[in-house]
C-alpha cells in the first residue's frame, strides 16, 4: 500500500475518534445540564444561621460557582461571587444581589443564563447549609 493511502486511512481513523469523543462529551454535558435544570435550591432557615461569612460552592460541568455569604442578625447582608465559570451565563452574576434583596433563594433565574443561575443559587445554599 502506498504511503499516501496509509496516511489518509490514519487521518480518517483519527478524525472518527475525535468526532466520536466530541459527540460523547456533548451528550455528557447535555445530560448534566438537563439534571441541573430540574434541581431546586432549598431556602435556608436564616433564624438558625449564626453571624459570620460562609463559603460555598457548586459545580455541574461546565458551570461552577464559589460564593462567600455574610450573615448578620439572621439576615443575609452580602454575597460575594468569588468564582464563576459560566460559559455564556455571565448575566446570572446579578443573582447574589437579588438573593440579598429577597432574603431568599426562591428568586427567578436569569433568562438566558438558567444553568449559571441555578449553580450560583446552589452555591449559596451550600454556604448557608455548611454553616
Amino acid at each position: 500500500m502506498k504511503r499516501g493511502v496509509k496516511a489518509l486511512i490514519i487521518l480518517g481513523v483519527i478524525a472518527a475518534v475525535l468526532i466520536g469523543g466530541g459527540v460523547a462529551a456533548f451528550q455528557v454535558i447535555e445530560g448534566n445540564l438537563e439534571k441541573l435544570e430540574a434541581l431546586p435550591a432549598a431556602d435556608a432557615d436564616l433564624s438558625a444561621v449564626s453571624d459570620g461569612t460562609y463559603q460555598g460552592s457548586y459545580a455541574c460541568f461546565p458551570v461552577s460557582a464559589e460564593v462567600a455569604v455574610t450573615v448578620k442578625d439572621h439576615t443575609i447582608t452580602g454575597i460575594d461571587l468569588l468564582k464563576h465559570d459560566n460559559g455564556q451565563g455571565s448575566a446570572a452574576e446579578v443573582l447574589p444581589g437579588t438573593v440579598v434583596a429577597a432574603q431568599s433563594l426562591s428568586v427567578d433565574t436569569v433568562t438566558g443564563a438558567t444553568y449559571s443561575s441555578i449553580v450560583i443559587l446552589k452555591a449559596i445554599e451550600d454556604a448557608l447549609d455548611g454553616e
